[in-house]
């Protein structure tokens, strides 16, 4: 009976070129065929008052039954397709077909859709959802779709395409959002293998294995998403996650998620070279911009951000160790007689700067621009200029002590897409965002604080973050849980539980050079991680006497108050370190 239908409707004469809304006036035209369905056709449409291009979904009047529920063959009802355009035309969502109008003739009725022009080929096509031309995916046909009753739950009819039916509605136990999850369930894992997780025939065999959630596990899938999968497709629909669960999934939230797709994705699988760290990508990046701008070739070397300390070869002296941490040796030129300053090892090698970003001064508008660095660059060069200026030779550092002090232990850099998160030595994290704005989560406090520009901050717990600050919420989530889950600590330092930010807290600046890192903070400390040895240095001048912390290539920290350094002298590696930061600092 169902193959005669068929052969019916295929035999019709087809819709006529030219097609006029009786309701609005509007002529269109009839282009090329889209698709065919169950119970339709689709096609080209365009408005010949405007060019604008749209869908046509045609469903022949002669194909309504005038029952209200599904007949035995199948066929749609005049009221389903009456809650279909109810449904439809009250629905605006980026990710749903638009809705532009219906209306109808004697022989069919004509629903006039948003046009998506792409077409994806898979091995098994997810038949309700298209793509527009800027691969945007969206959901269309919703000739099944219903409002859910009292309870949650729709009426207990079969109906849908058999592979993709939940436990509770292949048993009749009617639809629910649970239905819809399940669903899901069967979408994620066709999108991923290219064919559903139950064959379609036969029938008997397929439900009995859609009850039991039998269906095979390709060893190419990730564990986040074979694990994800497995909890969409529970035959129990208690046991399966609401929308907010799926989209804290670790499938969503770890690892490379893309912007957009490119187009190819349609017909071929994108590859995506990300190498990991993120950090990694970010600067070969810039490298290659900054190559491009000065018309050389790009440098061969890549800055690796290590997440442990490289181990010592015993064959090598402190000195050349030292040196090599630094990727050019240093040179030592002959100072012209009466020449009292101290010889900078770097001055011949200029500083090749990657990126640099700064918190706001002023809000966007006003005339100061945003992002010029304040009183902590300045501040920090002319103290660092002050000691090397005065300093002596010397073959050592002094003794120092092990002070504490607030630090950034942890950093990773996305700022071409969202900004650059750290974690401080307190488990405090903090994104300087894209946009010139800081974020920041303090578990001492209890609570996130916002600056929209430097000196001006706002603190909320988290059941007050406004609506306006959610996706940037969202963003500090992500920095934190990737730098706690895949980054190590770089250094060894005391630790002291009153030692934490203030709600005023924030990354002023950073910088990135191709061989150290360059953070300002507000409270009046600097820190540069130099990246082949892993040696850092931390200055805080908020005290009575500026303070230099200096952490070498075994992750041990020694704090000497800058005066001493500038009477006693130090050793050439801190020596060397302290005349490249300089060098950073000059840059702002």
């Amino acid at each position: 009976m169902e193959l005669r239908v068929l052969r019916r409707w295929g035999a019709q004469e087809p819709v006529a070129s030219f097609l006029r809304d009786p309701n609005t006036g509007r002529i269109y035209r009839r282009g090329r065929l889209l698709g065919t369905g169950a119970f339709g056709r689709c096609y080209k449409l365009t408005d010949m008052s405007t060019n604008r291009v749209f869908a046509l979904k045609v469903v022949p009047r002669g194909r309504l039954s005038g029952l209200d529920q599904w007949e035995k063959r199948g066929l749609p009802s005049r009221r389903q397709v009456e809650r279909e355009i109810e449904l439809h035309s009250q629905l605006r969502h980026r990710n749903v077909v638009g809705f532009h109008g219906h209306f109808a003739d004697q022989d069919n009725v004509y629903l006039v859709l948003e046009y998506c022009s792409r077409k994806a080929e898979s091995q098994k096509n997810l038949g309700n959802f298209f793509i527009t031309k800027n691969m945007e995916v969206k959901v269309g046909d919703l000739g099944l779709a219903t409002k859910v009753g009292p309870g949650g739950h729709c009426h207990g009819g079969l109906c849908g395409t058999p592979n993709y039916l939940a436990p509770e509605v292949v048993s009749r136990k009617g639809h629910s959002f649970r239905s819809d999850i399940w669903a899901l369930g069967c979408i994620m894992y066709t999108a991923l293998t290219g064919f559903p997780p139950f064959k379609a025939s036969p029938l008997p065999e397929m439900y009995q294995n859609i009850r039991d959630a039998h269906y095979p596990v390709p060893t190419h899938l990730s564990p986040n998403a074979r694990r994800l999968i497995a909890h969409l497709l529970a035959p129990n629909p208690a046991d399966r996650p609401s929308l907010d669960q799926v989209l804290e999934d670790d499938f969503f939230t770890q690892g490379f998620t893309p912007d957009q797709l490119p187009s190819q994705s349609c017909h071929t699988a994108p590859i995506f070279t990300i190498p990991q760290p993120l950090d990694k990508l970010f600067q070969k990046a810039t490298q290659l911009f900054l190559a491009m701008a000065q018309h050389r070739a790009p440098r061969s070397f890549v800055p690796k951000m290590p997440t442990a300390p490289a181990p010592e070869d015993p064959l090598k002296t402190p000195r050349e160790a030292a040196n090599e941490g630094l990727s050019h040796p240093p040179h030592k030129a002959e100072a012209p007689e009466g020449e009292t300053h101290p010889q900078v090892p770097y001055l011949e090698t200029p500083i090749h700067l990657l990126l640099r970003r700064s918190l706001r001064r002023h809000s966007p508008g006003t005339e100061e621009s945003p992002g010029i660095p304040g009183n902590g660059a300045e501040m920090a060069t002319r103290l660092l200029q002050n000691c090397l200026d005065f300093m002596p030779a010397g073959k050592q550092d002094p003794p120092g002590q092990q002070q504490p002090v607030l630090w950034a232990t942890k950093w990773v850099d996305y700022s071409n897409k969202y900004g650059f998160g750290y974690e401080l030595s307190d488990g405090s994290t903090g994104v300087l965002l894209r946009d010139g704005t800081h974020i920041a989560l303090q578990p001492a406090l209890g609570c996130i604080s916002y600056s929209p520009v430097q000196g001006e901050v706002v603190t909320f717990t988290w059941r007050d973050i406004p609506d306006s600050l959610a996706t940037k919420v969202a963003v500090l989530q992500l920095f934190t849980r990737y730098m706690q889950r895949w980054l190590l600590e770089g250094g060894n330092l005391p630790t002291q539980p009153s030692l934490n930010p203030g709600p005023g807290f924030s990354l002023l600046h950073f910088l990135k050079s191709d061989q150290a890192l360059l953070l300002l903070f507000s409270d009046q400390t600097m820190q540069v991680n130099f990246y082949h040895d892993h040696t850092k240095l931390l200055l805080n001048w908020a005290g009575e006497e500026p303070l230099l912390t200096y952490i070498d290539q075994e992750r041990r920290a020694t704090s000497h108050p800058l005066g001493a350094l500038q009477c006693c002298g130090c050793s050439e590696a801190l020596r060397q370190r302290l005349c490249y930061t300089l060098h950073l600092l000059r840059t702002f």
